[in-house]
């Protein structure tokens, strides 16, 4: 849907990912879509680039999500709104209804 005009498909899947849940990281999101993680990576590394996200490290794992500080944040979140309104319902089940990581037991 957006893929025109940000590139590519995988881009759109990693901002839908980080727009639904706020935060993620390589092999989360990759399994989310069946995808591999190395495309997976490749986008974050360029929208970590150009300050759309930021990554922090969790001991070993780093973790994205949307960077505070990107100028055009509300207007590309407000577009990313939008379009994961006019998803099918078919794509709303299959990727956003669920959460594939549990916490752990006795943790906040």
């Amino acid at each position: 849907m957006l893929e025109v005009i940000f590139g590519n498909k995988t881009v759109e899947k990693v901002l839908f990912y980080l727009y639904v849940y706020e935060s993620g990281y390589i092999r989360e999101i990759a399994a989310n879509y069946g995808e591999p993680p190395n495309g997976i990576r490749q986008q974050l590394i360029r929208l970590e680039a150009g300050s759309v996200i930021s990554g922090t490290l969790r001991g070993k794992i780093r973790l994205y999500q949307f960077n505070p500080k990107y100028p055009f944040l509300d207007e590309l979140k407000a577009l990313l709104k939008k379009a994961y309104e006019a998803l099918p319902e078919k794509d709303l089940e299959r990727y956003f209804r669920k959460r594939n990581r549990q916490k752990r037991t006795g943790k906040l």
